[in-house]
C-alpha cells in the first residue's frame, strides 16, 4: 500500500503557510546544487562553503520525519506530493514541474531543466526527459480520487534536448476498462524532441 496521509485539521490556509516556508528553502539547495556543478571556487571557498553545509544539514536533520514524505492530502483534500521527483516544491533534486490539467484528459507543463539534469553536453538526460514524460502522461490519465500507476512507457528520442526552457504535453487517448492509455512529447522552440506513449493501470487494491 502506498503512503497517501489525510492530516485532520490542516486547512488551505495551514497548507499555503508551509508552502511559503519551505519552498525558497527548496528553491536555495537548487541553486546550491547548480552552483555546485558550475563553481570554479579556489579551494579554501570549497572547504568553507562545505563546512556552512554540513551545519545547515545538521540543523535541519536535527527535527526530521523518519522514511519518505509521501503524499500528505489536508482537510479540504489538497495534495500536497512535495517529495516528488518531477514536481515536488520540497524536492530540490525536481525541476519542479507546475502541471496545468484539462477535465477532457490534456495536461501541459512549461519548465527549465538546467546544469543538475545534463547527460549528453549541453543537452538533458535521455532518463530525466523519461521520467517527465511519465509524470506528465500520468497526470493526464488520472483523476480526483482515482490512483492510476504507469503500466508500460515507450519513449521514442527524435533528437537531443536542450537544457533551458521546454514545454511537455500529453492526451489521454482512450479507456478500456481499469486501463488509460496516453501520448505526448517534450519540445523546445524549435519542435518535438521526445515522444512517449504509456498504460496507466488502476490497481486492484484501488478499485474499492
Amino acid at each position: 500500500m502506498l503512503d497517501y496521509t489525510h492530516v485532520d485539521g490542516l486547512s488551505a490556509a495551514d497548507i499555503a503557510r508551509r508552502r511559503e516556508l519551505y519552498e525558497p528553502l527548496t528553491a536555495s539547495v537548487r541553486d546550491l546544487i547548480d552552483a555546485t556543478i558550475l563553481t570554479e571556487a579556489d579551494p579554501d571557498a570549497v572547504a568553507a562553503a562545505k563546512a556552512e553545509i554540513e551545519s545547515a544539514t545538521a540543523r535541519l536533520r536535527s527535527a526530521a520525519r523518519d522514511g519518505s514524505f509521501g503524499i500528505q492530502f489536508g482537510a479540504d483534500g489538497e495534495s500536497m506530493p512535495w517529495g516528488n521527483a518531477v514536481i515536488g516544491v520540497r524536492n530540490p533534486t525536481a525541476p519542479p514541474l507546475v502541471i496545468h490539467k484539462e477535465p477532457d484528459g490534456f495536461a501541459r507543463s512549461d519548465f527549465y531543466l538546467g546544469a543538475a539534469f545534463e547527460g549528453p553536453p549541453g543537452h538533458v538526460h535521455g532518463g530525466v526527459s523519461a521520467k517527465i514524460l511519465d509524470h506528465v502522461l500520468g497526470d493526464a490519465a488520472s483523476k480526483p480520487g482515482v490512483h492510476r500507476l504507469t503500466g508500460t512507457i515507450t519513449v521514442r528520442y527524435r533528437r537531443l534536448t536542450p537544457l533551458g526552457r521546454l514545454h511537455s504535453e500529453a492526451r489521454v487517448t482512450h479507456t478500456d476498462g481499469f486501463k488509460t492509455y496516453a501520448v505526448g512529447h517534450i519540445a523546445d522552440a524549435t519542435g518535438i524532441t521526445v515522444e512517449a506513449e504509456a498504460v496507466f493501470i488502476e490497481p486492484r487494491w484501488a478499485r474499492g
